[in-house]
């Protein structure tokens, strides 16, 4: 497929203007890597869904696999975060 170099391109810009904007009206960091996350998530599912060339069932898989996977992880580090400073 060839429209996964759109897809990725496109969320990095998007990505990239939306952290400009949150960064100017709220003055702190943590805005931008929810961006980043979100634009990571979507770069990996297309990678993945682009990569094995992958059908309807395919793609709702690994979608699905991959909420999973970044929930649980957002949830860890929180958990990891929230330790180390002391809240």
């Amino acid at each position: 497929m060839v429209w996964y170099p759109v897809i990725g391109w496109a969320a990095f810009w998007i990505g990239l203007i939306v952290a400009i904007i949150l960064v100017s009206i709220n003055k702190k960091f943590y805005p931008v890597l929810h961006v980043v996350s979100i634009c990571l998530y979507i770069f990996t599912a297309g990678f993945l869904i682009d990569v094995f060339n992958l059908q309807k069932l395919g793609i709702m898989t690994v979608l699905i696999f991959s909420a999973v996977l970044f929930m649980v992880l957002g949830r860890h580090f929180s958990k990891v975060f929230a330790v180390h400073h002391g809240n």
